[in-house]
């Protein structure tokens, strides 16, 4: 291996489009729990405000922290994981131009021998 051979770059972006990976998947639970809260606030609240069990004010607070913690939690793990796709795009790419300036050997199919 020279200086200038690219597989100890190529196997570096790999394994960095593996970890950008995960990072994007967990995004997308955090996403998925989020929504869950906002909706799950925003019943509470509707239960709370019609008063169908009663529940008091601090219901009512709850469920509208419950909300805003949600869109919080949603906004800034949206804007992370199009952050961590871009990222992903762009080591595929770098990965991409390392493969195609190798210098490959096309192997030519050898004749079958019958034994």
């Amino acid at each position: 291996m020279t200086e200038n051979d690219p597989t100890d770059e190529i196997s570096d972006i790999e394994d960095r489009i593996e970890r950008l990976a995960e990072i994007a998947e967990r995004c997308r639970k955090y996403i998925l729990a989020s929504k869950i809260a906002i909706a799950g606030g925003a019943a509470l609240l509707v239960v709370t405000i019609l008063g169908v069990f009663g529940f008091g004010q601090t219901a009512a607070l709850g469920s509208i922290a419950l909300v805003l913690g949600g869109i919080v939690s949603l906004g800034s793990n949206v804007s992370t994981l199009r952050q961590t796709d871009d990222a992903i795009s762009a080591a595929e790419a770098r990965r991409a131009a390392l493969i195609g300036s190798i210098d490959l050997r096309v192997v030519a199919d050898a004749p079958l021998k019958l034994v």
